[in-house]
């Protein structure tokens, strides 16, 4: 995963300002000097997470820093002008969104089948992380190593 066709589509995908490769990871920057803010995407193919190895995800922005372990997958939206980075372990899914404008949300530990079931039914509250994650659910049907 991360290799760079995939760098090359997410970089694409984001209008990113920067992009650079530091030794075990890509770096990405985007701007969007309107709102006034940055935001730093890494992306690493096989980074060490404990007694395994995996993909990793992280974003550093003026207020926060996020990580995504174990990264299974992507979906790239031009249309929407973001990327959704999918993990999925057990039957749950974490979800890092990355916009275009430099921000960015975190859906963590979400039921695989709330992302497949009727949105309609469930509260405001929870519908958003479906909503968000809903964009993932051709990836959540292909095998581990088709998921980009």
């Amino acid at each position: 995963m991360f290799d760079q066709v995939d760098i090359d589509k997410i970089c694409d995908c984001l209008k990113a300002a920067e992009k650079d490769y530091d030794t075990d990871h890509y770096r990405l920057k985007l701007i969007n000097k309107e709102e006034r803010r940055m935001l730093v995407l890494e992306l690493y193919p096989a980074a060490r997470l404990g007694s395994q190895t995996g993909a990793m995800v992280v974003v550093y922005t003026s207020g926060g820093h996020l990580q995504l372990h174990h990264c299974t997958g992507y979906v790239c939206s031009d249309e929407l002008g973001e990327v959704t980075f999918i993990g999925e372990q057990s039957g749950r899914l974490s979800g890092l969104v990355v916009e275009r404008e430099a921000a960015c949300s975190l859906y963590a530990n979400v039921t695989r089948d709330l992302v497949s079931g009727d949105l309609t039914q469930l509260g405001v509250e929870v519908m958003l992380s479906g909503v968000a994650l809903s964009l993932a659910e051709d990836i959540l049907k292909q095998g581990p190593g088709d998921k980009k």
